[in-house]
């Protein structure tokens, strides 16, 4: 599109079709002011207004010169960046994703970008010039408002529920602006601040040798001022920059003789932008041999590399995956290329990144949650200038701005951690990997003691390549595994609360001999839910239906779905008994339990509820590592590659809760938790013992786990799997409809239901309630669709479910509806 000048010249019209942060089916074209046309690029962020008065960030997607044909384009109000913060890979790694798992570009942008890099839309009240009011006319509420602006001539919506205590405000600020004595903004607030240092620097001209002699007779009569300069100087030797804190450190001087000299201006105070990662100094430690098993998996992984993109290290637990897994990244390095290292857990990444240091230095970039905003966002910046060659994170940094990755190493490839279950895109971030590394060429190494039923099926296939590694490294054992029945010593009365005679022995034994425990329990909390004897009444959340559980750390009973909590019932509220007890147990019961019968132990939890804070996890394991805790409870982060020297003895308290759950996956999913867990006892050369209680002790699944035999649980699984079409057979598509009116969702999901099996015929099963039929006041039914890999386009599929699901999204009597996808819900 061209126009002219105000001299008559041409000048271009450009338009820009933009993501925003929403879940909105497109994109959404705007027009470029002509003084930013120069400065627009895809992948620069750009604010613009969307609606009435909403002011979002939004990513350049497209530039044309193309004005939309349905609707006036707006102008863009501005440019955020000068260099782009998302580059064409991800992109295209962000097309995949919508494409794939059934969401918008907005969703995936808003999973992938810092929250520092969304910006923030913010309501600013200013008054108006020359207002003219009667304060008579005002109530004491609008009066306290423009008294507050008067003092303070810009307020946000936030101050002023301070101010007046409440949070409907909004009236009061219609009615004062409807007598335009206020003007009322959406103002683009940046969230991400650099982290600012204060840095000492002595004054240029005392850098002369005769006035420093000088300056030093001067401020003989100021003794502490003297012991600041003179620390200075012992400081300089040896650091090119001294920060003030580390100066006061030093010398002691403290802060009112730091600032007399700064005042003086014998020393500069500087503010300079540092970072908020850590960089300690490690040393490098190369020198590490491979064993000749590691040696053979290592060639061997690289020989299958030029055949295959994707190979499969099937490694039992300790034989020394991560060495392998650092030989492989140190050729990778060689060739100038990036390496993105996943883990599934926060936990090890805070254990496995000082090994790294070890090898690599500062040259890793953590990411994950447990960062602040302001972190991650560093973080994201850093890789886009590829300061970093590896990154080391959880399911989050498959997403992040990569330009040049050569290898991406997925370990632990088989946890259910990968996957992302709300909110959208519900992307698995194994198998995002694998299309990342296809659009950069790389390759992808997937690790596991105990892989996936998929992942090993491709290597059947020959889809992915194969390695395995089946010898620990060095002079460790597979630990042996026991199977204590708990039925057979209830009966004999030998039980000490919920530990069999054989796990006490066993711990005793390893607490005197100075050795650690583990033990899992696959619940957090005291006690799962209450029960009133005399008539059977059980306290459920108000919002979800599901039993509450007893937290003694709170002293509630929590709702693990929505949040809610109340207190605890002492008496029946439906018969008035006060016979209320607690039934099943949770980690805080085993904590409790354990410290009756070992008082002299160091117990101590890692779950949900006791690793909330950022360096919780960093602590536990250091004192876990250092001894300082003799007994570790926890929940399934226990199981996940933690790697602990002294730890002999490993209890699973209820083999039979993994084993009954109704999942097509449970079988599966407790040969590798079971297996797991096992695999952190006796990885050094002291031996390690597995306690594995349960009620049915002759399950084919734990003889299999005693003999370590995945190959007979592959083969017998794959079948069940065939036969009741199942991945990695066929794919699934979940639905999950939900209402807020229980009539009306029968009635929404049995209309989409017979729309789906008119498309896709037997392939359909539900609707059903799932195992919690009420979330946070929603009733949920679900749809699940089955789709055979081979003689069907799975794109097909999916283009006819949108456009089933956009047709009843329309249709007037479905209002209230909410229809969640999740593609390989698994």
């Amino acid at each position: 599109m061209l126009e002219l000048n105000e001299d008559h010249t041409q000048r271009e019209t450009f338009f820009v079709e933009v993501i925003l942060p929403l879940a909105i089916s497109k994109t959404y074209t705007y027009r470029v002011p002509f003084a930013l046309n120069g400065q627009v690029a895809v992948g620069k962020r750009v604010v613009v207004q969307f609606g009435k008065s909403k002011i979002y960030t939004a990513v350049v997607y497209g530039i044309s010169k193309n004005p939309p044909a349905l609707y006036e384009a707006k102008y863009i109000l501005d440019i955020l960046d000068e260099e782009r913060v998302v580059n064409a890979q991800q992109l295209q790694l962000w097309e995949w994703v919508a494409a794939y798992y059934m969401c918008s570009l907005g969703e995936v942008m808003q999973a992938a970008l810092p929250a520092a890099l969304k910006l923030a839309s913010e309501t600013r009240i200013t008054l108006l010039k020359d207002a003219e009011y009667d304060k008579s006319e005002l109530s004491d509420k609008q009066y306290l408002i423009l008294d507050a602006l008067e003092i303070q001539p810009e307020l946000r919506i936030s101050d002023i529920i301070k101010l007046l205590g409440q949070k409907t405000v909004f009236p009061l600020l219609k009615q004062l602006f409807d007598k335009n004595i206020i003007h009322i903004s959406e103002e683009i607030v940046e969230r991400y601040k650099p982290r600012k240092k204060a840095f000492i620097v002595l004054n240029s001209e005392y850098e002369d040798a005769d006035n420093r002699k000088a300056l030093f007779e001067v401020l003989e009569r100021a003794p502490k001022q003297l012991e600041a300069l003179m620390g200075y100087m012992k400081l300089r030797r040896d650091k090119p920059e001294i920060s003030k804190n580390e100066l006061l450190e030093e010398t002691n001087c403290g802060q009112a003789a730091l600032k007399s000299l700064i005042d003086k201006s014998i020393f500069v105070q500087q503010e300079k932008a540092v970072s908020r990662l850590s960089h300690e100094e490690l040393e490098l430690l190369q020198n590490f041999t491979l064993s000749p098993a590691q040696q053979s998996a290592y060639g061997s992984i690289n020989e299958q590399f030029v055949e295959k993109d994707v190979v499969l290290l099937h490694g039992i637990t300790s034989s020394g995956k991560t060495q392998v897994y650092i030989r492989l990244i140190e050729g990778i390095l060689a060739q100038g290329k990036q390496v993105l290292y996943l883990l599934p857990e926060i936990a090890l990444t805070t254990q496995l990144i000082t090994r790294l240091r070890h090898y690599f230095g500062n040259s890793i970039g953590i990411y994950h949650s447990k960062f602040s905003d302001n972190e991650r966002a560093e973080v994201w910046n850093k890789i886009l200038k590829s300061e970093y060659q590896i990154v080391l994170g959880a399911r989050s940094s498959v997403l992040l701005p990569f330009s040049n990755l050569g290898l991406i190493v997925v370990d632990e490839e088989h946890e259910t951690s990968y996957k992302q279950f709300d909110p959208a895109p519900r992307y698995h971030a194994r198998d995002t990997a694998i299309y990342l590394a296809h659009v950069h060429q790389a390759k992808v190494l997937l690790g596991s003691a105990t892989p996936s039923l998929e992942s090993y099926y491709n290597t059947k296939t020959e889809k992915y390549g194969l390695v395995q590694l089946s010898e620990r490294f060095g002079s460790s054992e597979l630990p042996q595994i026991e199977v204590v029945s708990i039925a057979e010593e209830t009966q004999r009365k030998t039980m000490q609360a919920h530990f069999t005679s054989v796990l006490v022995g066993e711990m005793r034994q390893a607490l005197e001999r100075k050795e650690q425990i583990i033990l899992f329990q696959n619940r957090r909390g005291y006690s799962p839910f209450l029960l009133c004897r005399t008539c059977g009444y059980s306290p459920k959340c108000i919002n979800c239906d599901v039993s509450l559980t007893l937290h003694k750390s709170t002293l509630k009973l929590h709702c693990h779905y929505c949040g809610y909590k109340q207190d605890p019932v002492q008496v029946c509220p439906a018969c008035g008994s006060a016979h209320i007890e607690q039934k099943g147990f949770g980690t805080e019961k085993i904590e409790d339990d354990l410290a009756m019968i070992f008082p002299e132990a160091s117990i101590a939890r890692m779950d949900l509820d006791a690793t909330r804070t950022k360096n919780s996890f960093q602590k536990l394991i250091s004192d876990f590592e250092d001894r300082k805790i003799d007994v570790l409870i926890g929940t399934q982060m226990v199981t996940k590659g933690l790697d602990f020297e002294h730890v002999t003895v490993i209890g699973i308290i209820s083999a039979d809760s993994l084993l009954n759950y109704p999942d097509f996956r449970a079988y599966e999913r407790s040969f590798q938790l079971l297996s797991q867990v096992s695999g952190r006892a006796g990885r050094r050369d002291k031996p390690g013992k597995v306690i594995i209680q349960a009620y049915d002790v002759h399950h084919r699944i734990l003889s299999q786990v005693i003999r370590n035999d995945y190959d007979e649980m592959f083969k017998t699984e794959v079948l069940e799997r065939r036969n009741f079409q199942y991945s990695p057979f066929f794919r699934m598509i979940q639905l999950d409809v939900k209402h807020k009116d229980f009539q009306q969702l029968n009635y929404i999901a049995e209309r989409i239901a017979i729309e789906l099996r008119g498309a896709f015929g037997e392939r359909i099963l539900g609707p059903e309630f799932p195992l919690v039929g009420r979330i946070r006041n929603f009733y949920i039914k679900t749809i699940m669709i089955k789709v055979e890999r081979s003689g069907i386009s799975i794109q097909k599929v999916k283009q006819s479910l949108a456009e089933i699901l956009l047709r009843c999204e329309v249709d007037k009597n479905n209002k209230g509806m909410i229809v969640r996808v999740d593609v390989d819900p698994y």
